[in-house]
C-alpha cells in the first residue's frame, strides 16, 4: 500500500533551467502543505536546493546517468511506495515509466514536459526525434497524468506525438513568490538607473538563438533613433561576442550593456521602464511572468507557446511576430508612451504565484491541497538509497 503523505520528485536537469527554478519553488511548497517529499537525485545534475527544508529528503540514486539510476529507483519505489512520483523531461519520464512497471507498485505517475516539443526537436537528429515522438505518443498513455506548462504546449504535444489531447493537462508553473508582488526592490548598482529621464529596456535569458536577442538589438536601434533609451540584457551564452559586434555595427553599442549572468534579476526588472521577451519559442516564459509580478510593462513575441496565454491574448502587453524587428520596435515605443499600470499586470499573472500553482499541481496529482503532517524528526535530510532502505 502506498504512503498517502509521500511524494517523490524525479528530475535530472542542467542546474539552471526553468525546471530547476520551478522545482526549487514547488518542492518546499509541497512540504509546507504537510507532505513528505523525496527528491530523487541523479549525481551532478539538478535541481539543487539552497536549503533542504523540513519534510524534504534528498535521495542519492548512486549514478550520474539517468538510465543507470533505474535499479535504484525500482528499489526506492518498492521500499518507500510514494503516493505519487512526479518526473520531468522525456528521458526521465521514460525511466520513471519503466521503474514503476518493474517495481509493480500502486504509485501514481505524473509526467511533465515544459517545452514546445515540435520546435525543440526540429534541430535534433532523426533518431532522437523518432524516440521522443514515439515515447510520448505510445508510452505516456501509461502514466496517470501528463502535465505541461501551457495550453499551447499541450496542443503542440498532442498534434506532434498523437497523444490524446484530453490526457494532457496544462498546469501553471510556480514562478513568482508572493513576496515578489509586494516587496520594494532595491535600485540596482548601475549608473543607468541613476538617470530616470532615459528609460532602460531590459531583456533576460541565455545568449543563444532561441532567445533571439539579435532581433531585439535591431528593434532597439530603431527605437533609439526615435528617442533616447538604453538596452540592458542579463544572461550569458555563446552569442555574446556576436551580439556585441552587432550592436557596434548598428551604431548603438554605447547604449547597450550585456551584463552577464545575474542570479537574482528582480531588482533590474523592477527598475526597468520596459521588459522585452524576443524569443523564437518558449515552453512558458518565466522571465515574462517575473517582470509582470514586479509591475513592469512588457512586450513579447507571439512565439509558441507561453506568451499569448501569459498576456491574455495581448491584453497585458503587445504580442508581435517572431523575428519582426520593425513590429517589435513599434510595440516598444507604444508601450513606453502608454504603459499599463503595475497592479493590472500583477493581477493578470496571480495564477503563477507559488502557492496558487502548488494548489494546481496537487489537484493534477489527485491529492488534497493540504494535509496534517505525520513525519518523524530526523537528524539528516540527505540520504543514500541504502539509508532509505534501512529506515
Amino acid at each position: 500500500m502506498s504512503d498517502p503523505n509521500r511524494i517523490a520528485c524525479f528530475f535530472s536537469t542542467s542546474g539552471h533551467s526553468g525546471v530547476d527554478r520551478a522545482a526549487a519553488h514547488l518542492i518546499p511548497a509541497l512540504a509546507r502543505r504537510g507532505y513528505r517529499v523525496d527528491l530523487l537525485k541523479v549525481r551532478r545534475h539538478g535541481p539543487d536546493l539552497d536549503e533542504v527544508p523540513e519534510g524534504v529528503s534528498i535521495v542519492d540514486l548512486g549514478s550520474r546517468h539517468t538510465y543507470a539510476c533505474l535499479p535504484a529507483i525500482v528499489r526506492y519505489l518498492r521500499r518507500a511506495q510514494p503516493v505519487v512520483m512526479l518526473s520531468d523531461k522525456d528521458r526521465v519520464n521514460r525511466t520513471a515509466l519503466l521503474a514503476r512497471a518493474l517495481a509493480r507498485v500502486p504509485t501514481r505517475l505524473v509526467l511533465s514536459s515544459g517545452t514546445t516539443i515540435s520546435i525543440d526537436l526540429a534541430s535534433r537528429g532523426p533518431l532522437e526525434r523518432w524516440i521522443q515522438r514515439n515515447s510520448m505518443g505510445h508510452l505516456y498513455p501509461m502514466a496517470d497524468q501528463v502535465i505541461v506548462t501551457s495550453d499551447g504546449v499541450a496542443d503542440d504535444m498532442a498534434a506532434y506525438t498523437g497523444l490524446a489531447r484530453e490526457r494532457i493537462r496544462s498546469v501553471p508553473s510556480p514562478v513568482a513568490p508572493a513576496s515578489l508582488f509586494d516587496a520594494e526592490q532595491p535600485r540596482p548598482d548601475h549608473p543607468w538607473f541613476e538617470q530616470p529621464g532615459i528609460p532602460v529596456i531590459l531583456g533576460v535569458g541565455e545568449l543563444c538563438g532561441r532567445k533571439d536577442f539579435a532581433t531585439l538589438l535591431r528593434a532597439f536601434a530603431r527605437v533609439r533613433a526615435a528617442r533616447p533609451c538604453r538596452l540592458m540584457i542579463i544572461g550569458k551564452g555563446a552569442a555574446r561576442e556576436r551580439l556585441l559586434d552587432q550592436a557596434e555595427s548598428l551604431g548603438v553599442a554605447q547604449d547597450v550593456d550585456l551584463l552577464g549572468y545575474v542570479p537574482q534579476p528582480y531588482a533590474y526588472m523592477a527598475h526597468a521602464a520596459l521588459f522585452v521577451l524576443s524569443s523564437r519559442w518558449e515552453g512558458l516564459g518565466f522571465v515574462l511572468i517575473e517582470a509582470m509580478a514586479v509591475g513592469t510593462p512588457v512586450v513579447s513575441t507571439d512565439c509558441p507557446s507561453g506568451p499569448r496565454e501569459i498576456l491574455d491574448q495581448g491584453g497585458y502587453g503587445p504580442l508581435v511576430p517572431v523575428g519582426d524587428d520593425e513590429a517589435l520596435a513599434h510595440a516598444i515605443l507604444a508601450t513606453l508612451d502608454d504603459p499599463l499600470p503595475g497592479h493590472a499586470l500583477q493581477t493578470g499573472i496571480r495564477r503563477y504565484e507559488i502557492e496558487a500553482s502548488t494548489d494546481a499541481y496537487l489537484q493534477a496529482m489527485g491529492l488534497p491541497t493540504r494535509i496534517t503532517p505525520d513525519r518523524p524528526s530526523r537528524a539528516s535530510k540527505r540520504y543514500s538509497l541504502h539509508a532509505i532502505e534501512e529506515r
